[in-house]
């Protein structure tokens, strides 16, 4: 119960409450009214009906199970869409490029692209849009209904209404074509015309007794029923002479069949006569007749709905059906009206009788004379066909076109004897000096190979300790090498405690053959098994 707080009872208040509450459960008495006058549900646990005791209720009530803090910064509003704010007469500074509207820029633009924009033509500067920012709550946030209008249902409506009275008229206009046509007829073709729907009933009735009295199994199964009452019958159209399709091939890697959708895509049998198999798998079935003209239809309507056509083939399937059959006639009709017009222009070879020779090789009565020197005297030179690309453009001080050469499966300049497009021409010194280069070139391979052949013998230098050679008459000097060992030593103290190094270091970059000789002889040998007692 919605109790408001907990008080002492005596045992006689207490059982009177539980009867109490067990009545209103039973619905002998009326239920307890909360502070608002709305009834409260007996059927609520006590835990979740007594109000804790710190509000201080002084009747029962359930507002301690709802939500009754509201945080005054959530709301419910929405988007006040397609409101506009201000109409500028000029571009302003900071403005979109495209359409002039101060609220969003050239890059977030939802206007067309304009070919110049208002920020040069100061002109049909568009008025800037109503921004606004919300807080919603929890619930704000995932109601996918928020900001729904529900005015734009009446459009709907509005749709299927002139749908049902165009049907309307249309059935009018048809019974009236019927009774005229009776009146014109008479009362003797009225009467024949009742004969015939007369026997078209006969005929049908025939067909139900026919589909009645046909070898189909009848399977006794209950409907609606909970543990009795009327039994409806249910017809097992399947023949039971059939073999099922998952009998026709007991190979382990045959046809896979799934039982839960009882389908067998594959074909069982591949290798049988095809005159012979009744069955073929349901592909066979999927992709022939009607079921590929159905595939056909409805990716016809998927993509006339991605263009904006407002066509379902589940919610409205005659009128995709009827948009697929005009968008057929449409297409064909504009194949043949091409076809047309590309034979109209350019003629069609193949039913057109053949050219004359004198048109194929270009012949023609118009008289020309030319003079010892091939100069025209008389009449007008036939015009060449211009090519839709550039002739006889020199590039880079080139007399000759890129392609007027090919030596050695490579184009070039005929002028210069380049293979190098970009390459700027050097004329005839360019071939000289390419000639002797080649020339020298080869020199030099075929002294290399001669050399190849006929090994001289090389005599062995002697090495210094440092990697350069060592000269004949290379004498140290005591006094050197011995300032030298002394700048080692200091130079390894220095490496060991890197305090002793003063702040303006000189390095001196000039190695000589002392100092060389000095940090051989004081250089550590890892390999050396004594390197302990050297030092």
């Amino acid at each position: 119960m919605a109790t408001a707080s907990v008080a002492f009872k005596s045992r006689e208040d207490h059982r009177k409450q539980i009867e109490l509450e067990e009545a209103r459960k039973a619905g002998l008495a009326p239920a307890e009214v909360d502070e608002d006058g709305k009834e409260i549900n007996p059927h609520i646990p006590q835990y979740m009906s007594s109000a804790p005791w710190y509000l201080n209720a002084e009747r029962p009530s359930l507002k301690h199970q709802r939500k009754w803090k509201s945080d005054p910064n959530y709301t419910k509003s929405w988007y006040d869409r397609g409101a506009k704010i201000f109409q500028a007469d000029k571009y302003r500074k900071g403005a979109c490029e495209n359409c002039g509207a101060m609220t969003h820029d050239a890059k977030s633009c939802m206007e067309r692209p304009r070919r110049v924009g208002a920020k040069w033509t100061n002109k049909h500067i568009a008025p800037d849009e109503k921004i606004e920012t919300f807080e919603l709550d929890y619930d704000g946030k995932r109601d996918r209904w928020n900001g729904y209008d529900a005015s734009t249902y009446a459009r709907v409506i509005e749709r299927y209404e002139a749908r049902d009275e165009a049907r309307k008229k249309y059935l009018k206009e048809q019974q009236l074509k019927k009774l005229e046509k009776s009146n014109q007829n008479g009362e003797e073709d009225a009467a024949s015309d009742e004969d015939e729907e007369e026997d078209d009933l006969r005929v049908d009735e025939a067909k139900v007794d026919e589909s009645k009295q046909m070898d189909f199994a009848k399977v006794e199964k209950r409907v609606r029923t909970t543990g009795g009452g009327s039994t409806g019958t249910v017809r097992n159209l399947r023949i039971r002479e059939d073999t099922a399709k998952y009998l026709l091939n007991l190979e382990v890697n045959s046809a896979h069949y799934d039982p839960k959708t009882r389908s067998m895509r594959e074909d069982p049998l591949p290798d049988a006569d095809p005159n012979e198999k009744f069955y073929g798998g349901d592909n066979q079935y999927r992709n022939s007749g009607q079921a590929l003209e159905f595939k056909e239809l409805n990716i016809h309507a998927w993509e006339a709905f991605d263009k904006g056509q407002d066509v379902h083939m589940q919610a409205a399937p005659s009128q995709a059906e009827l948009l697929y059959k005009n968008f057929k006639v449409m297409k064909e009709k504009l194949k043949s009206q091409t076809k047309d017009t590309i034979v109209e222009k350019y003629g069609n070879a193949a039913d057109e009788d053949k050219l004359p020779r004198e048109l194929l090789l270009g012949q023609s009565e118009r008289q020309v004379e030319y003079d010892r020197a091939g100069r025209i005297i008389k009449g007008q030179e036939a015009a060449l066909p211009r090519s839709k690309y550039e002739e006889d453009v020199y590039i880079n001080n080139h007399t000759t076109v890129w392609g007027s050469w090919w030596r050695d499966h490579q184009w070039g300049y005929k002028c210069c004897k380049q293979t190098i497009r970009n390459s700027y021409c050097t004329g005839a010194a360019g071939i000289e000096a390419a000639e002797a280069a080649s020339d020298l070139m080869k020199a030099n391979i075929a002294r290399k190979e001669a050399a190849a052949e006929d090994p001289t013998p090389t005599e062995e230098k002697k090495l210094a300790t440092w990697g350069t050679d060592v000269p004949d008459d290379l004498v140290l000097d005591d006094k050197l090498l011995a300032e030298a060992l002394k700048k080692e030593d200091q130079r390894k103290r220095e490496e060991k405690d890197e305090r002793k190094r003063k702040y303006n270091v000189r390095w001196n970059d000039e190695v000589t053959a002392e100092d060389m000789e000095a940090y051989r002889m004081k250089r550590v040998h890892h390999d050396d098994p004594m390197k302990d007692f050297l030092h």
